[in-house]
């Protein structure tokens, strides 16, 4: 199998090789099998951990304190650092490089998960490279002593965020196995899992990565996330020649846990659930053929009615003038802004509203079309 749109998550044991700094080796190797992707048309958005270790490196020397306060510190000290080393080795291969620093609050609020996506879909429309973190200046509960998920899970929400084809999450052991490979020479690799089940998840339990913030338990957690949102996984060792490579081949490599769904029938059910719909936008005949026959994004110029109070990033039914079902969306506008909108062409926005949140009342990224 080949994959388009790959998230894919470094860990901090892969980063430092279990040290306390930065191996710039591994991360130009990584850098380079990346930037060969882009250049192949790949769209590639990567999730980092390793902001704490690189603060500790520059901060060599200063005792070491366990409390939160300090891993803050070390995290916003690292953090630089760690897109500067990112920044210098993908200028090398004549690529541009964004951050974007979330948190779990960000995804589950209605307009930070909407803005995160926009910006994350632009991104790569763009053809820059997005290097993602979780804020761990801000985010208190993620950085404690023991932490349980961190960027794996945070790998698995972005995954989801941008319809992902597939998410690697690449550390420093070969995948999931029978049995603790440290401790057991005669452990074997999973190769495949098709459904995560309480078996897997006992095995991932008595699996460690002692040098990690997350292990194989938090990766499988992930994977479950991920497999049930339209998004299969590999969990792989990042020092393997050419991995990303290799893997974006659809080569066999490390655990590859296959997704229950495709992403369709994901944001149909996610569209359908408790979530849904908060209200109704009318759109003319127009409008109609743009997003049934033309897959393009919902203009206000095509918006005759609305039904309903919601808000930005609320998700609303969409329907013709004569009441028939066209499908659903988030929409970029609230209820009382597209009352003000609706019928307009999109360069009046900002001189009706007096702020703009985009051409589109909702993106074609942000529909499903029944």
């Amino acid at each position: 199998m080949s994959y388009h749109r790959i998230v894919v998550k470094f860990g901090t044991s892969l980063l430092t090789s279990g040290t306390d700094r930065l191996n710039i080796q591994i991360m130009a190797n990584l850098a380079q099998q990346v930037a060969q992707l882009h250049y192949q048309g790949k769209e590639i958005i990567i999730v980092s951990s390793g902001a704490i270790a690189a603060g500790r490196q520059k901060l060599e020397g200063i005792p070491e304190r366990k409390n939160t306060p300090f891993k803050q510190v070390l995290a916003s000290v690292g953090q630089g650092h760690l897109m500067h080393t990112y920044e210098q080795l993908f200028s090398q291969h004549g690529i541009t490089i964004a951050q974007a620093l979330l948190t779990k609050g960000d995804m589950s609020d209605r307009s930070g998960y909407l803005n995160a996506r926009n910006t994350l879909l632009a991104l790569i429309e763009l053809g820059v490279i997005c290097v993602v973190n979780e804020n761990d200046v801000v985010a208190i509960d993620e950085i404690e002593e023991f932490k349980f998920g961190d960027n794996d899970k945070l790998s698995a929400m972005v995954a989801n965020l941008v319809d992902a084809d597939l998410l690697v999450l690449l550390t420093d052991v070969g995948g999931l196995y029978t049995s603790d490979p440290y401790c057991n020479p005669d452990a074997q690799l999973i190769s495949r899992v098709d459904r995560i089940d309480n078996r897997i998840e006992r095995l991932a339990k008595e699996t460690t990565n002692y040098q990690g913030t997350g292990g194989m338990a938090t990766k499988i957690e992930a994977a479950k996330l991920a497999t049930s949102s339209g998004t299969s996984v590999i969990i792989a060792d990042g020092r393997e020649p050419d991995v990303l490579v290799r893997i974006s081949r659809g080569k066999d490599i490390g655990t590859f846990l296959l997704t229950q769904v495709n992403k369709m029938e994901s944001k149909k059910r996610w569209m359908l659930s408790g979530l849904a719909s908060k209200g109704k936008i009318i759109v003319d005949k127009g409008a109609v053929v743009a997003l049934k026959e033309q897959n393009k994004s919902l203009l206000p110029a095509g918006v005759v009615g609305v039904d309903g109070d919601f808000q930005r990033g609320d998700i609303v039914d969409i329907s013709d003038k004569q009441g028939n079902h066209i499908g659903y969306g988030i929409s970029n506008y609230g209820s009382a802004d597209m009352l003000i909108i609706k019928g307009a062409h999109s360069d009046k926005i900002p001189s009706l509203l007096g702020y703009e949140y985009g051409d589109e009342a909702i993106h074609r990224n942000n529909m499903v079309i029944l």
